[in-house]
């Protein structure tokens, strides 16, 4: 029986565990340049060397506009190239891989004077009304994306997540709560999607696998739930997404904010779900910190790959302090071997 500490493998990339990391942004950027930092440095490299297998760096935007702050992570430069190496050349010697989380805020965008959206629906009344892309912008937008995805690989990372979750651009264009749009990217809801998916595709080398995090399900009235995801996971996986991880919420609260995310596992379910409807990988996620209970996940077939967020927050060793509770082998570093039972 597969378990936490079984390695996994999809397309080129080898994992020794299935311990992932899932992006979490950090809101550490020092001079709004979207550049990656000393912070940035030692909380990724951290965990590499604590045993997670694979690291998703944080959301990482496609234009300055697109940040949620300006304090985030961009890749619009070549001059964001080399931190985002650095971090990927340290972990590689930890034996972790790295993936990058690739985004656009939308109207979520909190510091963009003008935050731009598939339509003119601000995300609550404390927020700004975004405006509306026109459809020449939505192609150039794909561009932008095209063009992050092409900058990551030359930084040189093993895999890209594309952010389609939690309220973001890709997320508002794929759901009719807040895609009003009369064009050919409001009457099919999945077309920018889609083609950042490709553009993404275009962009990788062969081997190297396409990640999308979506919301399985958004937590509002009139919002969709597993059934439109399923469809629309389908378009995807069909224009080339290779895995996908499986989240919740974002057009109302993200789930693990309020109700519902208040209970272990709570988004497992729909990782189960989408992965036995489309025949496809998933990574679950969402309060899964506990060793056992992240043990039974891959045990009981519901996901490949589990993520744990907080519990990394809170231990950068997470993966070691699992190992040893699950008594499962898994490579400590020899500076910290004297610390962990025989």
């Amino acid at each position: 029986m597969e378990h936490l500490f079984t390695p996994y493998k999809i397309k080129g990339l080898e994992l020794k565990n299935r311990v992932v990391m899932p992006p979490m942004c950090q809101y550490s950027v020092t001079n709004k340049d979207g550049i990656a930092t000393d912070w940035h440095f030692v909380h990724y490299v951290s965990r590499a060397i604590g045993g997670a297998s694979f690291i998703i760096i944080e959301m990482t935007d496609v234009e300055p506009d697109g940040r949620i702050s300006d304090y985030d992570l961009g890749l619009w430069s070549d001059d964001q190239i080399p931190a985002i190496a650095r971090i990927v050349e340290a972990c590689h010697q930890h034996g972790a891989k790295v993936g990058i989380q690739i985004a656009h805020a939308g109207r979520k965008a909190e510091d963009a004077d003008e935050p731009v959206a598939p339509s003119a629906i601000p995300f609550d009344e404390n927020s700004k009304t975004p405006r509306e892309l026109s459809t020449d912008e939505v192609k150039e937008m794909v561009e932008k994306f095209r063009r992050a995805v092409q900058l990551a690989v030359k930084a040189g990372v093993d895999a890209i997540e594309l952010h389609g979750a939690h309220g973001y651009l890709i997320h508002e264009f794929q759901s009719a709560y807040t895609n009003k749009r009369t064009d050919e990217y409001g009457k099919d809801l999945t077309k920018f999607g889609k083609e950042v998916v490709e553009a993404a595709k275009g962009e990788m080398p062969e081997d190297m696998p396409l990640i999308m995090r979506i919301s399985a399900k958004e937590y509002v009235e009139g919002g969709y739930g597993i059934e439109e995801s399923i469809e629309f996971s389908n378009v995807y996986q069909a224009a080339g997404v290779d895995m996908f991880h499986i989240s919740a919420g974002g057009e109302g609260p993200i789930a693990a904010h309020g109700k519902p995310g208040t209970h272990v596992a709570y988004q497992v379910p729909l990782a189960r779900e989408i992965k036995h409807a489309l025949n496809v990988p998933v990574i679950a996620v969402g309060r899964l910190d506990e060793p056992e209970l992240a043990n039974a996940v891959i045990g009981n077939e519901d996901a490949g790959l589990v993520a744990v967020g907080r519990g990394m927050l809170r231990n950068p060793y997470w993966a070691l302090e699992a190992a040893a509770k699950l008594k499962k082998e898994t490579a400590i570093p020899k500076q910290y071997q004297v610390s962990f039972p025989k």
